[in-house]
């Protein structure tokens, strides 16, 4: 099976170079599955319904997010009814919406996608994402319900998502990175087979810090005064993930390479992809 998750999308110029690339990718590449993360999609903070719908209708199988899910507050009501959004699943029991969902991807196979939040340095502070992770692996375990496992862990801590990959070494197909907005360079396969990489960066403008405007959060460090609010950038945005080829025997991954796509950052597309 041919994967590709994408990092968290910020704003409309990250959205519009999702949507422009993303269709062309799945169909030249055949790409069996696409997971987006998009929780800075609606001007850097959160997602609407419209949002999602118009990723989804790019190709995307499923959107997941992160600290930002509740910018948005149509957030809180639309996330019940729609199966394909994923809030963290280590938020307190009775939070609406759901963590993790069982979903089919092209080629027929199942694919359990969950979201976790990290804890360090992070807010809100939420249940043990270690824990979690285990109640999700146990009630639908890769190799029996599932034919493959992704795990977005959304985390400011590179220690915290290398432990959790390590957690769940052997057990899941992916854990890959979110929030930092940075792509990392230690993509990689576990011992254990799962494939690893400590943030996918975003899909923004990377002319920018961290998606946003420049100007406003230079002047927050230079000055400790707010002039006006966080706006995302609008320059044209680079997209930045990571493609997964996972065994259809063992739903581990086979090989794992980082995509980048634009004007800023070099660009990589994974040569198993020619293939």
């Amino acid at each position: 099976m041919r994967l590709l998750f994408l990092g968290d999308m910020v704003g409309r110029s990250g959205r519009t170079a999702v949507y422009d690339r993303l269709p062309a990718l799945i169909s030249d590449f055949r790409l069996d599955f696409v997971i987006v993360n998009g929780e800075n999609a609606a001007g850097g903070f959160g997602v609407t319904e419209e949002i999602l719908l118009q990723t989804l209708q790019a190709g995307a199988d499923v959107m997941t997010t992160g600290n930002h899910v509740w910018d948005q507050r149509e957030a809180i009501e639309f996330c019940e009814r729609q199966e394909r959004f994923l809030r963290p699943a280590n938020f307190p029991a009775g939070t609406p919406g759901r963590g993790a969902n069982l979903y089919r991807a092209r080629n027929g196979a199942q694919v359990l996608v969950s979201n976790i939040m990290g804890r360090v340095f992070m807010h809100p502070d939420l249940d043990d994402p270690f824990q979690a992770a285990e109640a999700i692996l146990s009630a639908c375990p890769l190799g029996e319900q599932a034919d493959a496992v992704i795990f977005d862990f959304h985390a400011e801590a590179t220690s915290e998502k290398q432990c959790f990959g390590h957690f769940v070494d052997g057990r899941a197909s992916l854990v890959v990175g979110t929030h930092t907005h940075v792509p990392t360079a230690d993509c990689q396969i576990l011992n254990g087979g799962t494939a690893y990489m400590s943030d996918a960066g975003m899909c923004g403008d990377y002319d920018s810090s961290l998606g946003m405007d420049k100007e406003e959060p230079l002047n927050r460090f230079l000055s400790k005064m707010p002039k006006g609010r966080f706006e995302a950038a609008a320059g044209e945005a680079t997209i930045c993930g990571v493609a997964v080829d996972i065994s259809d025997r063992t739903g581990l991954a086979e090989k794992v390479a980082p995509l980048r796509l634009g004007p800023r950052l070099a660009e990589s597309i994974p040569s198993f992809w020619n293939a």
